[in-house]
């Protein structure tokens, strides 16, 4: 909103005495100090040098420039040159009102669409199938799933796409566990177990002794060449394998519009091989087919001297049905650090196909550590299962409530109250932090009351919205019959940070990084305490002021909510 509407006024400014206005426009940020004012400008020490001018003459031309256009008149209180020429500008408290009760009104916040939506596809969590998922999937899941939220919300096409592993080599090494060392009851019981424990049994064997190693690549070959034994073997587990995965999207709250795994590009794999070939990008190395990159000693496997194909030959199928299929602008791939190599040659694949045009991204993120600084296993020393986790996190959840004496949650409401706090504190917890940072796990940190986490946001929603049940006021009511004003310089603080809400969301679609999110929900509900503190609501000094401090409160736990929403957190009434 106000990023958009200083960029209107000082462009066509900056436009005249630069061929790159973009530059000096990235140099309008927020204040570090409110008392200078809400955004400064620092662009006139750089425009000086090119100018040949005193940075404080340059900064009062473009002042003057600037306070002739009649938008800037309305956006600004004032604007004043400090220091060696900084423009230090505040926003005009009228402005600021009208925005506010505007926004009270309006069931997005004030927050507007893009004026140019894209068609954005968002490759994420993917997890081989045939496993349980485990503590591995959960960031690129929850990533991918907030970010699909925020583009979505910012009035973007977006097609969430889940590339499912269904064809690769832990297929080979269950079917030989399954050929040498099923347990036809425990696969009744739980089939997803057995397949595991079938699993590891294979990959210990095949860790010893080549032969089972040779064995295990023959069953993935035969699965791939169409073997009736091998592909009637793989129709039989599928079907547990999505129910497991889909009940851990369930928890999550997650969803896709396209899941397809890798079989579904099997057939169009030999076409990728051929396509390469006839544009001279592919040639054979040693039996195999490669795509080698300039000033690079390694290529690209296509095609392995055995015939079969590779990750990266299912990655360009993939991109290029996807491509034919919802024609996108940008497609974004989160997908862990560790796959980044692969990432840039595959990307430059692609450029080399002729599909400049297209935003690829990958979109990758850190490593889950625990208390050793290793990553996060359980006690036993195995990779933590998801459900396990999701599970402990409610149960730390049900022991928190229950140990609060002062909890207002009824009892009929209290399980699904634990779900939603547990899962909760689970999600925001990743998605806090940089997502390109290992961070260190820890249950009593999500679930802290105090601090940046998903715990005192809920809380924080919940106490803003028991102010309207104790009051007994409409909410709905209060916010369609808006009338702010500024009594306190805490009301204004509150308000200047209930306008940034479109800033932080740009800035996540922007940089991919929900944690740009959290910190400014936390900042709100920051302002917000300094804002109850300082000004009482239901013993406000006259009914005016009252109702105007009302409209702030549900503005707040509105955003609050809608914030909490795009991160796929859901709020809770009562805490």
């Amino acid at each position: 909103m106000i990023p958009a509407l200083l960029e209107k006024i000082f462009r066509p400014v900056l436009t005249q005495y630069s061929e790159t206005p973009e530059k000096f426009l990235g140099m309008i940020s927020r204040c570090g100090d409110p008392k200078f004012g809400d955004y400064q400008a620092n662009f006139a020490m750089a425009m000086g040098k090119s100018l040949g001018k005193k940075p404080r003459e340059v900064a009062e031309m473009i002042r003057t420039a600037v306070l002739e256009n009649p938008l800037a008149a309305a956006l600004f209180e004032s604007i004043e040159i400090a220091g060696p020429g900084f423009l230090n500008l505040k926003i005009s408290a009228d402005w600021m009102i009208r925005t506010l009760e505007a926004a009270a009104k309006d069931e997005r916040l004030g927050v507007p669409v893009s004026e140019k939506p894209k068609t954005i596809v968002i490759d994420y969590s993917s997890p081989n199938v045939a496993k349980p998922m485990h503590v591995g999937h959960i960031r690129s899941t929850i990533i991918g799933d907030s970010m699909s939220r925020v583009l979505s919300f910012l009035g973007h096409r977006v097609i969430r796409d889940n590339h499912l592993g269904d064809w690769g080599t832990q297929f080979g090494m269950i079917f030989y566990g399954w050929k040498h060392y099923l347990d036809e009851a425990k696969f009744e019981e739980n089939p997803i177990m057995e397949l595991l424990r079938l699993y590891r049994i294979a990959r210990q064997e095949m860790d010893s002794d080549e032969k089972v190693a040779d064995e295990c690549r023959l069953e993935v070959e035969k699965l791939h060449s169409g073997d009736p034994e091998n592909r009637a073997l793989w129709a039989k587990i599928m079907p547990y394998c999505l129910r497991e995965i889909d009940h851990a999207y369930e928890r999550l709250g997650i969803q896709f519009d396209e899941v397809l795994g890798e079989s579904f590009y099997n057939d169009r794999l030999p076409g990728v091989v051929q396509l390469l070939r006839e544009k001279g990008l592919a040639t054979e190395s040693e039996g195999a087919v490669c795509v080698f990159f300039p000033g690079r000693e390694t290529p690209m496997i296509v095609q392995k001297k055995d015939g079969a194909y590779l990750y990266a030959t299912t990655d360009i199928a993939t991109f290029l049905y996807r491509v034919e299929t919802f024609h996108p602008d940008a497609i974004y791939y989160v997908v862990d650090h560790r796959q980044s190599e692969h990432f840039v040659n595959f990307f430059e694949v692609t450029r080399m196909l002729g599909y400049e045009g297209i935003d690829l991204r990958h979109v990758k993120f850190g490593t889950i550590l625990g208390d050793d600084g290793k990553p996060f296993k359980t006690r036993s020393g195995d990779t933590v299962g998801l459900d396990g986790l999701l599970d402990e996190a409610v149960e730390r959840a049900r022991t928190a409530i229950r140990a609060n004496e002062a909890s207002a949650i009824p009892e009929e409401d209290f399980e699904e109250t634990a779900q939603k706090i547990g899962i909760a504190a689970l999600k925001y917890a990743d998605l806090s932090q940089n997502r390109e940072s290992d961070y260190v796990f820890s249950y009593d940190k999500m679930l802290a009351l105090n601090g940046n986490t998903a715990t005192y946001m809920q809380y924080a929603y919940a106490r803003v919205r028991s102010i309207f049940s104790r009051g007994g006021f409409d909410a709905q009511a209060i916010s369609e019959n808006a009338k702010i004003q500024f009594t306190h310089p805490s009301e204004r603080a509150l308000a200047m940070e209930l306008m940034r809400f479109d800033e932080a969301l740009e800035a996540v679609a922007k940089d991919n990084r929900p944690n740009f999110l959290t910190a400014y929900l936390y900042d709100l509900a920051s302002r917000y305490s300094s804002f109850f503190e300082n000004c009482p609501v239901l013993r406000a000094e006259s009914e005016e002021v009252r109702n105007s401090r009302l409209v702030l409160c549900d503005l707040t736990a509105r955003t609050i909510q809608k914030g909490l929403e795009l991160l796929g957190i859901q709020t809770v009434e009562k805490m």
